[in-house]
């Protein structure tokens, strides 16, 4: 089983080149890190944990698809992804150029993780109303690969509407970057899975056993075979148990949870998780 990493990055925590090469000389797989532009002083939209509180590093975030550029200038192998990038907040024009740059950058290492959203206050201020967001990240994603895959890309759609339009760099992978969406089981998380993404991301790993029947089944219904969607536990604490019950259920890869700290914390933690890495290559 390959082993990733995620981290809430901040302009305080460890620097994001430090960490990548510390990670891909340990042998971890991939690099993920979330994304929010800005935090609304006055929030009244409670976190999805409940309650108010929010901790600060969200208001902290450093713009992920520059962070990765950075660590993609200094390593050579592991993979690097946001998790999750809020794609309703960008336009798809200048986020499909964003990426398909990371990706040529990175000799085709980038993933896209992807989420909804959920802070409403954030995502109005970029236009983007909570009701209609999963429409728009559809519409999104579906218009970014048009740009990525074809040498003119169009796209006519409710939120999204360009007409025969060239952008290069194109991605290394000929569909583009693979696509995953973050969040909790559910039917309209697997529809979409289903319909335009390459995997399911669940956010702290739980409930996976439950769900994969569901995810096969929407895959099902789509056409496509469930084997081709990736299931990636995301942001766990692992332990041996933990481990071997994912490799149980088929899955190939988890992405651990470092803490948003500072380099020494971090490479402690970062250390003690490597203990998992070589159990899996002996």
């Amino acid at each position: 089983m390959q082993l990733g990493l995620t981290i809430h990055l901040t302009d305080r925590s460890i620097d994001i080149r430090d960490l990548a090469v510390e990670a891909e000389s340990r042998g971890f797989s991939s690099l993920w890190i979330p994304e929010h532009t800005h935090i609304p002083a006055g929030r009244q939209t409670p976190t999805p944990q409940g309650g108010m509180d929010l901790a600060e590093e969200y208001p902290r975030s450093p713009d992920p698809f520059v962070s990765l550029a950075a660590a993609a200038a200094l390593t050579d192998r592991i993979r690097l992804g946001t998790g999750v990038a809020l794609v309703a907040q960008h336009h798809p024009i200048n986020l499909a150029k964003a990426v398909a740059s990371v990706d040529a950058l990175s000799n085709g290492r980038f993933s896209l993780g992807i989420g909804y959203g959920w802070n409403v206050e954030e995502m109005a201020h970029h236009g983007v109303e909570f009701r209609t967001r999963r429409a728009q990240v559809r519409e999104h994603v579906l218009a970014m690969r048009e740009l990525w895959t074809e040498e003119a890309g169009e796209f006519h759609g409710e939120f999204v509407d360009f007409s025969p339009s060239w952008s290069w760099p194109k991605p290394m992978r000929a569909g583009g970057p693979p696509v995953y969406i973050g969040g909790g089981a559910g039917p309209k998380m697997f529809a979409a899975v289903a319909e335009y993404a390459d995997g399911w991301m669940p956010i702290g790993g739980a409930g996976v056993r439950a769900a994969l029947g569901d995810l096969a089944t929407a895959c099902e219904e789509r056409g496509r075979d469930p084997g081709e969607v990736d299931v990636i536990p995301f942001g766990t604490l692992p332990d041996e148990g933990k481990l071997d019950y994912y490799a149980g259920l088929g899955i190939t890869e988890v992405v651990l949870r470092l803490p948003s700290s500072q380099r020494d914390d971090v490479l402690s933690v970062l250390d003690e998780f490597t203990h998992f890495v070589d159990e899996g290559n002996d």
